[in-house]
């Protein structure tokens, strides 16, 4: 090998090091890789910028702001929820999780689907109390094992048909891939169920619900038609909410202390709830209920333009002494007290009646200007606001669900590219009002970005040295004239090359020599491009490479090891039943 490609090993094998055995963030470490090669000259600044304008980054960026309009409007959770109920154990959960997931992703890209359901299923493992890692990276690999079901899950199949259709071999049905990829998920998805109690760890993200010794009283009204009529505190999902309960029902001024799970809600139920301002935030956004106070319904913005933002008050406050009702706080500061903390001690009474000490923290509904303008008050002696506070549009949800739908029907029907057809929805999300321009800013993830596009730097380089050429050649050339073990080996070295290289690359990196393997074997090519499709498809074993895998690192709490441990199984589970299924329905 030339010295340019020792280079490019040497630095594959430092990133992979740095990612295996550091806590050093991923984006910081495959950019200071595709860095060197860069400075090491292996690279030209054209090649090794190439993965940034690469189809695949952009639409992962688009796709996050398609997800931000379904996660403002709270479109996903209505439409999941009732398929994934309240299940009782990790397990059970998963089973949920898996069969409506592995469904819809048969015709939804896998990357908009793992970013339309990340906010839903994090929400739901809040109110179930499972750790995001039970639940996270099982529905990446779910996602991933309903792409390879059939043409259009996944943007692989699809280059590898466009290969075939080039090569002059005839183009694939939508629903071929299915013979292969139906027992592949089936397979995929008993192993993560049995597998998942001990290979998965019990780990909480970053930003998980910390301990808080502020614990806030907030009072909550069951509206008018709402949803939550007539369902029990169990069925309405209010029973377990992480950090929260509820202490008591005022139902027609008749205080209910000891409230059951089987207790039903009924219109015009006063709730009173008392915890950390994490589960305050999750309180607000549930449809169907709103705070008890009427103050929030005579603020200036409409109540979509707003936060909560917490305020300390100060010993030089003129509301000090005062309730919050005789003060009139609303009007002093055009914004609302949805909630109040002292001490952690238990607050009786409704909200309004509530006298103000120094030293208590409020829970503010306001517009966002509120920080600004009394950052700097003698009033209060802490402004700020809280993060993912804005309440969601639940009018726009149908909007979004419809956009939603809109966009993969047009890119399902390949009548535009699946970029284009992104595109235009994020576009709709923001016109329609489904989610702000802000908000749209806001929600991409720029270190996902950042680790995609050097993806596809450092596999240039492997590609561009040679490295990748030469050890494809070697593993199938072991296979001799034996084409099931010839099959294996195309399936072996695709898998290699997917896990530290983007997927698409790797499919058309073996395409060629595979085809020159059947060819010379004089046996039909169709198994062995299923089995580049399922390998290519079928990134478990690392976190950096597929997009899905990146999108639940964080969520999920995950270290680069994990998905080694438990996505390294999976790929030779895939592995196995491609290589038994695809030469019996297509023979050699």
């Amino acid at each position: 090998m030339t010295a340019a490609a020792w280079i490019a090993l040497g630095v594959v094998a430092l990133v992979v090091g740095l990612l295996v055995f550091t806590r050093v963030a991923a984006d910081l470490v495959m950019a200071a890789g595709l860095t060197l090669l860069l400075t090491l000259r292996v690279l030209e600044p054209r090649e090794a910028l190439a993965g940034f304008a690469n189809e695949g980054v952009g639409m992962v960026a688009v796709l996050f702001v398609v997800a931000a309009g379904l996660r403002e409007t709270g479109a996903m959770t209505l439409f999941m929820q009732p398929l994934l109920g309240r299940p009782r154990s990790p397990i059970a959960a998963q089973f949920r999780m898996a069969i409506p997931i592995a469904a819809i992703s048969f015709f939804v890209h896998n990357t908009a689907l793992t970013a339309m359901m990340l906010p839903v299923i994090d929400e739901w493992g809040k109110r179930l109390r499972l750790s995001p890692s039970k639940l996270m990276m099982p529905l990446s690999f779910v996602v991933i094992l309903g792409g390879l079901c059939t043409l259009i899950g996944t943007s692989t199949n699809l280059v590898v048909n466009g290969l075939m259709l080039g090569a002059g071999r005839p183009s694939l049905g939508l629903f071929d891939v299915t013979w292969v990829g139906l027992p592949c998920c089936a397979a995929g998805i008993v192993y993560i169920l049995a597998a998942s109690r001990w290979l998965l760890p019990e780990r909480r993200p970053a930003f998980g619900v910390p301990e808080d010794p502020r614990n806030y009283t907030v009072e909550m009204t069951v509206e008018v038609g709402s949803p939550l009529v007539g369902k029990t505190i169990e069925q309405a999902g209010l029973r377990h909410l992480p950090g929260l309960y509820l202490m008591e029902i005022d139902r027609d001024g008749e205080i209910h202390a000891a409230v059951g799970s089987e207790t039903k809600l009924a219109a015009n139920d006063r709730l009173v709830f008392v915890g950390v301002v994490e589960s305050v935030v999750d309180l607000q956004k549930v449809r169907g209920l709103k705070p008890a106070t009427d103050q929030v319904f005579k603020l200036d913005a409409p109540r979509t333009q707003r936060c909560l933002i917490e305020a300390v008050v100060s010993n030089t406050c003129p509301l000090v002494g005062l309730s919050i009702r005789a003060g009139r706080f609303r009007s002093v500061y055009n914004a609302a007290v949805i909630a109040v903390a002292r001490n952690g001690a238990r607050l009786a009474g409704k909200i309004g009646d509530i006298v103000l000490q120094a030293g208590d923290t409020l829970l503010l509904e306001a517009h966002p200007s509120f920080v600004e303008a009394q950052r700097n008050s003698r009033d209060f002696f802490l402004v700020s606001r809280v993060e993912g506070s804005t309440l969601p549009r639940h009018d726009r949800a149908w909007a979004a669900l419809v956009i939603l739908l809109a966009m993969v029907v047009v890119a399902g029907a390949q009548w535009l590219s699946m970029l284009n057809a992104a595109l235009l929805a994020a576009g709709a999300m923001i016109l329609t009002r489904c989610c702000s321009a802000t908000a749209a800013r806001r929600s991409v993830e720029w270190s996902v970005l950042v680790v995609i596009g050097c993806a596809f730097g450092i596999g240039q380089a492997l590609q561009k040295t040679g490295v990748a050429r030469d050890v494809a050649h070697t593993l199938i050339g072991v296979a001799g004239n034996n084409p099931w073990l010839a099959l294996a080996m195309v399936y072996a070295a695709t898998m290699l090359f997917s896990e530290v290289m983007s997927h698409v690359a790797a499919a058309v990196m073996i395409f060629p020599i595979a085809l020159a393997t059947a060819e010379g074997m004089q046996v039909s090519f169709t198994p062995f491009a299923m089995a580049i499709m399922m390998a290519a498809s079928c990134g478990f074993a690392t976190p950096v490479v597929y997009q899905t895998n990146l999108m639940v690192y964080g969520p999920g709490g995950y270290r680069f090891t994990d998905y080694l441990r438990f996505g390294g199984p999976l790929n030779l589970i895939v592995w196995a039943v491609t290589v038994a299924v695809a030469p019996r329905v297509w023979p050699f």
